[in-house]
């Protein structure tokens, strides 16, 4: 972790797409914009972007500045194993795709209830503590979508984990299903540094209803980008924040309030409040556009762009929602192609009742037949 230069880094499973592509040359810009400001921590997995967000790192980053530069962390997947023996060819795949010869950083993935077991018929945690004594990585860590109860059953199970990766912002703190705040205490009680995924939830804290931003515009300065980053990094214990950013305005935004970082005061603290009772006032569905649940449908339904579309026709009542719905399934299954499997509930990270919400996404979109 000595290597970590500042705690802000570029989380590389949303990066932008032209043609179906990796916008490579932007990348390499944001890249260099953030290395030529000391930002030097990436992090990607291997089925991010259906594998493109290994290999454009290795164009971006890693073929591009000596490997001493940068803070690279990569992740092992439940969907590219199936036994032990399938683990170390699937790493040396992972280093090949990104063009090193050791991770800084490797973490079990998306670890809750269901996949630890997996994960522990396969031997993959001792498999990955293996790897790590060889030199293939530094730092053993998981990231996590449970309970806290979860949390901590693994941590005392595997006291070698150093660093955990939470979804923590301001609107899940405090929310049940994803118990930001209790995770967080089980991660300081047994002394394991955090890393934070979607301190803006999916884009969602980012781009507020007219309402919700007008408590923030109230501050005085800073975008609502900043208050929701500044709040997941003002926590004890986190040592990064991660942030999946597709442009360079992006970037910069960022760099304005991370390269001189304060936590949030007194008053900010109580503006984000104001701003999570707004937004749970409005029912939105609280989706991260992870893409877990899609991998799996037989109806080939693009479930976040649905919810996204559902969201947004609740705080933005008006022709775009309604639009985009029939872009997204244009060519992928409507809502109402839902056969109630019941796997894309297996695989979200929020618990939410997928298809029950597809139900209301079909009777708001599909009114019309």
């Amino acid at each position: 972790m000595e290597r970590i230069q500042k705690n802000f880094g570029f989380g590389c499973m949303r990066l932008k797409l032209t043609g179906g592509e990796v916008d490579t040359a932007l990348l390499s810009r944001i890249v260099d914009r953030l290395m030529e400001r000391g930002f030097n921590y990436f992090d990607t997995a291997h089925g991010y972007l259906g594998g493109k967000s290994e290999t454009a790192l290795r164009e971006c980053l890693t073929r591009r500045y000596p490997r001493e530069r940068y803070v690279l962390t990569d992740k092992l997947t439940d969907g590219f194993f199936q036994t032990q023996a399938d683990i170390r060819p699937l790493f040396r795949q992972q280093l090949e795709a990104c063009g090193v010869e050791y991770f800084d950083f490797y973490l079990m993935h998306a670890q809750n209830a269901e996949n630890f077991q997996k994960f522990k018929r396969c031997r993959a945690y001792e498999t990955a503590l293996e790897l790590m004594s060889e030199g293939k990585f530094r730092h053993f860590g998981i990231s996590f979508h449970d309970k806290a109860a979860v949390l901590e059953q693994i941590l005392t199970e595997y006291p070698q984990i150093e660093v955990v990766q939470l979804q923590l912002n301001y609107i899940d703190w405090e929310d049940p299903a994803v118990e930001s705040r209790k995770c967080w205490e089980v991660c300081r009680r047994l002394g394991k540094k955090v890393i934070v995924m979607e301190p803006c939830r999916g884009g969602n804290l980012a781009s507020l209803p007219q309402d919700a931003r007008a408590v923030l515009d109230g501050l005085g300065g800073g975008s609502p980008a900043s208050y929701a980053i500044r709040f997941a990094a003002g926590h004890e214990g986190v040592v990064m924040v991660l942030s999946g950013m597709t442009s360079l305005e992006q970037v910069e935004d960022n760099l304005s309030f991370m390269e001189r970082f304060r936590p949030l005061d007194r008053r900010e603290l109580q503006a984000v409040e104001q701003v999570r009772d707004i937004l749970r006032s409005k029912r939105t569905v609280p989706c991260t556009a992870c893409g877990y649940c899609t991998g799996g449908c037989p109806m080939h339904i693009a479930i976040p762009d649905l919810f996204a579309c559902l969201n947004n026709q609740k705080i933005y009542p008006d022709w775009n929602s309604e639009f985009y719905y029939g872009v997204y399934t244009a060519h992928n299954g409507k809502a109402s192609s839902c056969i109630r499997c019941g796997a894309c509930e297996a695989a979200c990270p929020q618990h939410l009742p997928i298809r029950a919400l597809l139900e209301t996404a079909a009777r708001t979109f599909e009114k019309n037949g």
